[in-house]
């Protein structure tokens, strides 16, 4: 397994699923992959944290397809580190991409937006506060 690199500009810092049924999708992959959860309060509901069961590092989301994320298709969707976001969601444009969620803050751990790419692939690019 490669090193940790969650900080490492262009690479996958970190990968969440949205769903319409967060609380079956949780319990699935904690019965076929072993992980924990854990809830994240999202005012009136509860996304999920999922957390490796030999190492207990959190690993990935598990989110409801309501808020922010009520039009994000039901996939795992990548957040890709970059060093300064407004740059990198104006040059998905330019490039013939596009941007499905323009950047706004994460709760102080910085700021993120969802781009498609001309292929069609949903990715999020996330730069981390400084």
């Amino acid at each position: 397994m490669a090193e940790d690199n969650s900080s490492e500009i262009g690479s996958i810092g970190w990968t969440d699923l949205t769903t319409d049924n967060a609380e079956g999708t949780r319990e699935f992959y904690e019965a076929v992959v072993g992980w924990t959860s854990s809830t994240v309060s999202m005012g009136d509901y509860d996304d999920f944290t999922m957390t490796a069961p030999v190492s207990g590092r959190a690993i990935a989301g598990i989110c409801h397809a309501r808020g922010t994320n009520a039009d994000l298709p039901p996939q795992w969707l990548v957040y890709i580190i970059v060093e300064d976001l407004d740059a990198s969601a104006a040059r998905c444009g330019e490039l013939g991409g596009k941007v499905i969620v323009e950047p706004k803050g994460m709760g102080g751990q910085g700021r993120y937006c969802v781009i498609e790419d001309p292929a069609g692939a949903v990715a999020a690019l996330f730069e981390p506060a400084s």
